[in-house]
């Protein structure tokens, strides 16, 4: 695990130039994102923030929050479900929904940058292929609906059953 929290945002990378996305290692991601407070986890496939390309599995669970968001308008966004489930909504301005889509494995979207968006865990232990440009900055990677709750606030639970 990545640093000394026992829940991390993210694992380590895999340290091989050659990944395979195996059952063991999508299994790793699940067992993990079981565990997380947040119930999900980022296991990267790229080996530094500062790659060019950011490849990684995402493995959620059901009652996952991921707050709305936006990437700038040059930060395209590409995912396709693995394994699982997953409701993917796209916001207006307002932070009306605009667009929700169910997906199911080999299904995905892409979405170009600047277009608000969440997405949630339909079924235990989805696993998403998440693909992006990179460098990784945490400062400037996305930014947050002000219309939406944050993480971990009282008012998530009201805002997500709202959203179905």
């Amino acid at each position: 695990m990545a640093g000394n929290n026992p829940f991390p945002m993210a694992l380590d990378a895999p340290a091989d130039l050659l990944v395979k996305m195996d059952d063991a290692l999508i299994g790793q991601a699940i067992e993990q994102s079981r565990q997380s407070p947040r119930k999900r986890i980022i296991l990267p496939l790229h080996k530094a923030p500062s790659a060019l390309l950011q490849r990684m599995l995402n493995a959620i669970q059901p009652g996952s929050y991921i707050r709305p968001h936006r990437h700038s308008a040059e930060r395209a966004e590409s995912i396709v479900v693995l394994r699982g489930r997953l409701r993917y909504l796209t916001f207006s301005e307002e932070g009306a929904v605009f667009q929700s889509l169910e997906l199911r494995p080999g299904e995905g979207v892409d979405t170009e940058g600047g277009i608000w968006h969440s997405f949630q865990a339909l079924e235990p232990d989805t696993v998403l292929f998440e693909v992006k440009p990179g460098p990784y900055l945490a400062e400037n990677d996305k930014e947050f609906a002000a219309w939406a709750p944050e993480e971990f606030s009282p008012k998530v639970e009201e805002y997500m059953t709202s959203l179905v």
